[in-house]
């Protein structure tokens, strides 16, 4: 189903800037931005995840170097 919608001038006129080809449409440059949108998310979310998982890491080597420190003082709190 096609639809037609309405845009202010300002915004066809950045979506005819941001047009890669002048036989390209307003649905193909929409289109591509929301994939480039998409793609940025995921790559936000994968390093968010990945560095999650290395404070996690350090704060485990913190704890056993502690443990470790705790068992060589031998001191009862």
């Amino acid at each position: 189903m096609v639809t037609t919608i309405q845009l202010k001038e300002d915004v066809k006129m950045v979506l005819n800037r941001m047009k890669t080809t002048s036989n390209e449409t307003y649905e193909d440059v929409i289109v591509r931005v929301v994939n480039d949108v998409e793609k940025q998310k995921k790559m936000q979310e994968d390093l968010l995840i990945e560095g999650h998982k290395e404070m996690a890491e350090e704060s485990l080597r913190i704890i056993k170097e502690f443990e470790y420190a705790d068992s060589e003082l031998d001191v009862e709190w």
